[in-house]
């Protein structure tokens, strides 16, 4: 552990195979790394809770892997410790979590409220800080769940956006089974994947079954979303409806992470692949692609990115800080950390050698 965390720093957790480390910036040019955290294990989602900009949480097994999913609190630059209880499902009904996904916290007036999303999918909510979960039934137990499907991945429920002007507007995103969206706080869900496509499907736009690898709100704060698909990028404007495909402009329809400008509407950020088959950056050039205009048209960005470089970033392995103008931050499935303080423009690797990058969450310390 390494150097108390200044208020007002730019604080990147980054989730590994070998534990969690965090990268704190009074300036965004140097950087003091502060880790392991779970050390060992394989921490999948690493997040600072921006409510209080103190509080860390993690997902990662409880001690060694046999022993099942644990969630893991903490002040941030100090240990975590396991909370008193993991998500878990209701007896009786044959499903049992493996792991723990991704954590979210809720709106800010409800400062104890987090979500977990588990493999196999499934959504939970807490109302004190991770120490119990209640089990969301109307999602976790929805009559299409026998025929859901396991992406590549496995099974997973890994994004859930809470609306900031809507505390009970909710969306979830499965792999592979597609988006679902509440009104009322979780106690009912529709299934939202008009306009996305499903390649691998022999009805090419089914209700439900598409692969979505991440959602992301727009920054104009109306309700927009941006989603990265296994078939394509989207974004579905403030009247929710059907999605509108905007990968016309990159070089792959495929690319796990999205992650969105707060503080400038319809703009974004993906990391094109090469489809499922591989998994790498088109011509071994790591990029970055950005569009300002909600996907009509992007810009890709290699300035101070590796060339010959064969890897690629997984779903949760980008985000954005808050800062203007924003800092974005992407790591690697080879352990390489990467940092733009213009917007994209240009980057610096902030940290190479560790384990394999998992997650990468951008916040402010208060």
């Amino acid at each position: 552990m390494a150097g108390a965390i200044k208020k007002g720093s730019v604080v990147v957790s980054v989730g590994t195979k070998k534990g969690g480390f965090i990268f704190h910036s009074p300036d965004r040019r140097k950087w003091t790394m502060a880790g392991p955290y779970v050390p060992g294990a394989t921490v999948y989602h690493f997040i600072l809770d921006p409510r209080d900009g103190r509080t860390a949480y993690a997902a990662a097994p409880h001690g060694s892997e046999p022993w099942g999913p644990a969630v893991y609190r903490g002040r941030a630059g100090e240990s975590l410790k396991a909370t008193a209880h993991a998500p878990k499902f209701k007896d009786g009904s044959g499903l049992a979590v493996t792991r723990v996904w991704h954590l979210e916290p809720g709106p800010a007036d409800e400062p104890e409220t987090i979500y977990a999303g588990v493999e196999p999918a499934a959504l939970f909510r807490s109302e004190d800080r991770g120490e119990t979960w209640g089990d969301i039934d109307a999602l976790n137990y929805h009559p299409t769940r026998k025929d859901w499907q396991p992406g590549f991945g496995g099974l997973c429920l890994h994004s859930v956006l809470v609306d900031p002007r809507k505390p009970r507007h909710l969306l979830a995103g499965i792999s592979s089974v597609g988006t679902f969206e509440s009104k009322d706080g979780g106690r009912s869900w529709t299934t939202e994947n008009r306009g996305v496509r499903a390649e691998f499907m022999p009805n090419k736009y089914p209700e439900w079954g598409q692969c979505v690898h991440k959602l992301t709100w727009d920054g104009s704060g109306d309700g927009s979303i941006f989603q990265q698909n296994h078939c394509g990028t989207y974004h579905r404007g403030p009247d929710g409806g059907a999605w509108t495909e905007v990968t016309k402009g990159l070089p792959s329809d495929f690319g796990f992470p999205i992650a969105a400008d707060p503080n400038r509407k319809h703009t974004a950020f993906v990391t094109p692949l090469i489809g499922g088959e591989n998994r790498v950056f088109p011509k071994g050039q790591m990029a970055v692609w950005k569009t300002a205009n909600a996907g009509k048209s992007w810009r890709r960005e290699t300035k101070g990115l590796p060339a010959n470089a064969f890897m690629g970033v997984l779903r949760e392995g980008m985000s954005t800080d808050p800062e203007d103008p924003i800092g974005i931050y992407v790591g690697t499935n080879t352990g390489q950390l990467f940092a733009s303080r213009d917007e994209g423009e240009s980057w610096k690797m902030i940290a190479n050698f560790l384990a394999p990058i998992l997650s990468v969450n951008a916040g402010v310390a208060k």
